[in-house]
C-alpha cells in the first residue's frame, strides 16, 4: 500500500497542474479555459462506477471495465482538445494554450498515478465510496 509521502506527493503534482491552468487563464485575463477543472473532477468516476460494480478481482474481462476505459478516454482527449479548439477560434492565445496542456497532462498523470498507486488487492475497496 502507498505511503503518506506518495499521498503528499500526488498532491503536490496536483496543485502544480492546477497552477498551469490558473497562470494559463489569468496572465493572459481569459477565464474560459477554467471548464477543464470539470473534464478533472469527471475524469475518475467512470473508472469508480465500474469497480463499485465489478466483482471479480481482475476487470479487464468485463464489458463494463471496457467501457469505463472508453469514457475515460474521452473525458481525457476532451479536456486536451478544449484549449486546443479555443486557441484555433482565437478564443485564447497560443501561450497559454501550452500552458493549459502541460497542466492538463501533469494533472492527469497524477491521476493515474493515484489509481496505480491506492488499487490493490487489499482490504480497502472504492465500493465502499458509494
Amino acid at each position: 500500500m502507498a505511503s503518506v509521502r506518495s499521498l503528499i506527493g500526488l498532491a503536490f503534482f496536483a496543485a502544480i497542474g492546477v497552477l498551469m491552468l490558473l497562470l494559463g487563464c489569468a496572465l493572459y485575463n481569459n477565464w474560459y479555459p477554467m471548464f477543464i477543472l470539470i473534464f478533472y473532477a469527471l475524469s475518475p468516476a467512470p473508472c469508480l462506477i465500474a469497480r463499485h460494480f465489478t466483482d471479480d478481482l481482475e476487470p479487464s474481462d468485463s464489458p463494463l471495465w471496457d467501457l469505463c476505459i472508453f469514457l475515460t478516454t474521452g473525458i481525457v482527449v476532451s479536456a486536451f482538445g478544449l484549449p486546443t479548439v479555443f486557441a484555433h477560434q482565437g478564443i485564447i492565445g497560443i501561450p497559454s494554450c501550452v500552458l493549459i496542456m502541460a497542466g492538463n497532462f501533469v494533472v492527469f498523470c497524477t491521476i493515474l498515478a493515484y489509481f496505480m498507486l491506492f488499487t490493490g488487492d487489499d482490504q480497502f475497496s472504492f465500493a465502499t465510496w458509494i
